[in-house]
């Protein structure tokens, strides 16, 4: 049925709404009814109940309608209601006004205007346009993030440009999934013998003088994995030239990308290495290959890096188990050995026991430097000797070597004197070794002595005194 004909109505029969019911069907097909004069001073206003959004508005009866409209929207509204009196075919077919009522609410809304058949009422049907002007402001704030977006977009790829081509090392990007370049500056292109453009999304490895081109891509990714930065060399294939590549592999949108740094340095142009240079190479090969366990932990007494012949002793693989972890957990005196070993008095050496993550101990001597850093708390490097392996098999200490003077001594007093005399004088002289035990261990540090004997240090000065071994400047 087209609604836009004239016999819609069936005008022959009769308007086929009652009359009664013909005021609900217009409020609710449309937000906003409103019944005026030619003037403007409104008769009657019906709201839509659908839509709580608009709200009451019986107070605008009896009111000219000029007093709810914007400045823009007075004018046009009151041409509208000229037109419509006095029949206008030229005019148009709706209008777009603002309302305010006062500084409650303001909101737009699309008006048709129509005669009612009777002299002096037009009415005026309202689409209210919020929910379109929403719509449009949330279009005109997403074009301008775009926009935005695309500028700070344009701003890193410029930036980066400039870094790239100002860069004098030869630098390439390639996509680890398919192997391609994804972009190169200049300096690389000429090491590679070919055009900046042309060598995007062609392949890396074809450049090389290789077997297998997806083993060299696995060999650049785990290089780039390892701690101290591993190279790979490789021979370039149209200038015949071996190249250095430093790998460095990073995540971008979720893909894995390769960045590799290429060098190639020839006898005659290789910058001489100093002294310091020298002195440095030889202390990382000696921390790597040395039969000593080598440790370093931060301030927190956490470790930090190890070396190979530690990580033998603490039967593990990786440094990566141990990173982070702290030393007293492997040491048998916990965090009694660790006090001594990181006091401010130098220690020469230190006999512990070390215990392995699966729990198998070793006797080890422990020699101790401080490491300070004005960045950070300090740290301390820490060199491990197996004790086993050199062939010292008896403990630093065994006090079952005893006073052998002290035990004949008291197995002259057998028959002489009771059990619990003897026991006692025995026990007078263990624990006499043992607190002279512990003061060499801890070089006579009195706080880790107590700690290490579990005494309180009141109790700890009691027995010295009573053993003769406090210091006479101490007396």
């Amino acid at each position: 049925m087209n609604t836009r004909e004239s016999d819609f109505w069936n005008e022959r029969s009769g308007p086929r709404i009652a009359p009664e019911h013909f005021g609900d069907i217009v409020a609710t097909a449309a937000d906003l009814a409103i019944v005026l004069t030619e003037n403007g001073s409104i008769i009657s206003i019906t709201t839509n109940p659908l839509n709580s959004a608009v709200g009451r508005l019986d107070h605008w009866v009896g009111r000219n309608m000029s007093e709810f409209l914007a400045l823009d929207s007075q004018k046009k509204v009151m041409a509208q209601l000229e037109a419509v009196g006095r029949g206008a075919d030229n005019r148009p077919a709706a209008i777009e006004v603002n309302h305010m009522d006062g500084a409650a609410w303001a909101f737009p809304v699309r008006y048709t205007l129509h005669n009612t058949g009777r002299e002096g009422r037009i009415l005026m049907l309202g689409r209210d346009m919020r929910p379109v002007a929403e719509l449009q402001q949330r279009l005109v704030r997403a074009q301008a993030a775009i926009e935005k977006d695309y500028e700070a977009q344009r701003l890193f790829e410029t930036r980066f440009r400039v870094l790239m081509d100002a860069t004098s090392d030869a630098v390439v990007l390639i996509d680890v999934r398919t192997g391609k370049i994804l972009d190169l500056n200049t300096n690389a292109a000429h090491l590679l013998s070919g055009q900046q453009q042309g060598m995007v999304g062609t392949s890396f490895a074809q450049e090389f003088d290789v077997r297998k081109r997806g083993e060299f891509l696995d060999d650049l990714c785990r290089a780039a994995k390892e701690e101290d930065g591993a190279q790979v060399t490789a021979r370039l294939r149209h200038v015949d030239t071996d190249v250095t590549l430093h790998p460095i592999v990073f995540r971008n949108a979720g893909e894995r990308v390769l960045l590799c740094r290429l060098s190639v340095q020839s006898d005659d142009n290789a910058p001489r290495k100093t002294g310091v240079d020298v002195l440095f190479e030889q202390l990382v090969e000696q921390y790597r290959q040395a039969r000593d366990g080598m440790v370093f932990i931060d301030g927190d007494h956490r470790i930090t890096m190890a070396n190979e012949a530690f990580l033998s002793l603490m039967e593990v693989d990786s440094a990566s188990e141990l990173r982070g972890r702290p030393l007293a957990d492997f040491l048998s005196r916990g965090l009694v050995d660790l006090k001594v070993l990181t006091d401010d008095t130098q220690i020469s050496s230190h006999p512990t026991h070390l215990t392995s993550v699966f729990g198998t101990q070793r006797s080890v001597e422990i020699t101790s430097t401080s490491l300070p850093d004005a960045k950070s708390k300090g740290g301390f490097g820490l060199v491990f000797r197996d004790l086993a392996r050199r062939g010292h098999v008896e403990e630093a200490h065994d006090v079952t070597a005893g006073d052998a003077t002290a035990v004949s001594k008291a197995m002259s007093l057998v028959g002489s004197a009771p059990l619990r005399d003897i026991v006692a004088s025995m026990t007078d002289v263990l624990e006499k070794q043992c607190i002279e035990a512990a003061v060499e261990l801890t070089n006579n540090n009195r706080v880790a002595t107590a700690e290490m004997l579990g005494l309180s240090r009141q109790s700890l000065y009691v027995k010295l005194r009573k053993y003769g071994l406090l210091q006479r400047d101490e007396r």
